[in-house]
């Protein structure tokens, strides 16, 4: 099912509430800390990206070669510290509880909209 209008729209009505979410997280609390979190939910997707052509189709139809494998590390490195950076600054205080849950949900929201896209834009390289 090719992906149309619809998909578009939807993705970014959800793309727009995630964000609505961590800048209400930051502007309710008048505390800015927590856009950090957007900052690395936008940026998780980007060494899968980088890493993910650099994969050689020689021995195996699998991705799991050396540089593949550092995106996807790096890639989860970035989402563990997107979730958990909120954490810390609650627990030390410095962010509000109420804005660490609106910031971890709104980030979700955007790393969840980034991967769809992905996957639902993706183009086969292969040639049939």
């Amino acid at each position: 099912m090719p992906a149309g209008l619809k998909t578009v729209i939807l993705l970014s009505f959800v793309l727009a509430v995630g964000f609505l979410l961590i800048i209400l997280s930051c502007a309710l609390w008048a505390n800015w800390l927590p856009l950090l979190v957007a900052l690395t939910f936008v940026l998780a997707p980007l060494p899968n990206a980088l890493f993910a052509h650099c994969g050689g189709d020689d021995f195996s139809s699998h991705d799991s070669s050396g540089p593949v494998d550092l995106g996807r590390f790096l890639t989860s490195i970035v989402v563990v510290t997107g979730f958990a950076l909120p954490v810390v600054l609650t627990h030390s205080e410095v962010v509000r509880p109420g804005a660490c849950v609106m910031s971890i949900i709104g980030g979700a929201l955007v790393y969840g909209t980034i991967l769809a896209y992905s996957a639902v834009f993706r183009q086969d390289d292969e040639y049939d």
